[in-house]
């Protein structure tokens, strides 16, 4: 997968990937709490029984894609949180009751992203230069707004991948 390696923002071609994802609605700090053990408690079995068959398999970062963040309160946001997951995979470990971790195929192609250096709360500006290169460079947006983390939550130095699917205007 191409990584952004600076703050500039770019447009990109990206495949289509599968991937193991949990959808919450409520405040990302609440909610997390459930939705990364059942996520990873997937995820990390599908690598064990992979490694098992001598099929390497690396976890890579996590992703979420917002649909309604820039709609609602902070407490009823909707996420899709999600980690690829190797083509061909037909099943997951369900580990925490009541959270469904299914598999869905994310759709990219042509995508705007940036890299956002600092806390999440702090992402605002390096939307909208995004947004602005969208516009300036004769794209639209045509998909939900994406996070890729980079770094854990609790790194010094917090690393985002902000990303958006565009589509030429006109």
């Amino acid at each position: 997968m191409p990584r952004v390696l600076k703050t500039d923002p770019v447009i990109i071609e990206l495949p289509a990937r599968l991937m193991a994802t949990v959808t919450s609605v409520g405040d990302p700090n609440v909610v997390g709490g459930s939705v990364m053990p059942a996520l990873y408690g997937a995820v990390y079995p599908l690598k064990f029984a992979l490694k098992k068959q001598g099929i390497e398999f690396k976890v890579e970062t996590l992703r979420a894609r917002w649909p309604d963040a820039h709609l609602l309160p902070k407490d009823q946001w909707t996420a899709h949180w999600a980690i690829p997951v190797p083509e061909g995979t037909m099943e997951l470990l369900q580990k925490v009751p009541g959270v469904t971790v299914a598999l869905q195929t994310w759709q990219y192609g042509t995508v705007a992203q940036i890299l956002h250096l600092g806390p999440y709360t702090e992402e605002g500006p390096t939307v909208i230069r995004l947004h602005q290169f969208i516009t300036d460079s004769g794209y639209e947006i045509a998909g939900p707004h994406e996070e890729e983390y980079v770094t854990r939550p609790d790194a010094k130095a917090q690393k985002t991948i902000v990303r958006y699917q565009v589509r030429k205007i006109g």
